[in-house]
């Protein structure tokens, strides 16, 4: 018969606690994935200030009109693709070593709820993709002047 006692275990209690903060947060996850990153996911760095995100990712070798950005639904879709040298340009040559990468690449995070769409930008130069998302005029922090009471 047991008598119902159980050590305590603090790590046992810091594991409980932190399973619920990752359910307690699971719903609204801005700017993450909802599948793992693979290997020819694009590294994106993320930022914000108090009108808009910016998300910037290098593609070098990568031709404009290789590149395609979209929403759809929640999400932010970043596609790219680079194309291999052609090993037919010279009969002669072989490649001893090729460690560059080419291919489809791409990258699809969900959005905030608060922004503009419409006035999104995208700016590709010298290999890197620059992308604006600017925050709706209700997200936009105001500042309220205090003044002094009137007596």
């Amino acid at each position: 018969m047991s008598n119902g006692i159980t050590r305590w275990n603090p790590l046992r209690e810091m594991a409980t606690m932190q399973s619920m903060i990752d359910r307690l947060f699971e719903d609204w996850r801005p700017f993450v994935e909802d599948f793992p990153r693979t290997t020819n996911a694009l590294a994106l760095d993320v930022a914000e200030d108090d009108h808009s995100y910016t998300i910037t990712t290098d593609l070098p070798g990568v031709n404009l009109e290789d590149i395609k950005v979209r929403k759809e639904g929640d999400y932010l879709l970043i596609e790219a693709e680079t194309r291999r040298e052609s090993e037919t340009k010279d009969e002669n040559k072989r490649f001893l070593i090729q460690e560059r990468r080419f291919g489809h690449y791409s990258r699809r995070l969900r959005l905030p709820q608060n922004i503009d769409i419409e006035k999104a930008d995208a700016q590709y130069a010298d290999g890197v993709l620059t992308l604006t998302l600017p925050k709706t005029e209700d997200e936009v922090p105001r500042t309220i002047t205090v003044k002094a009471a009137k007596k």
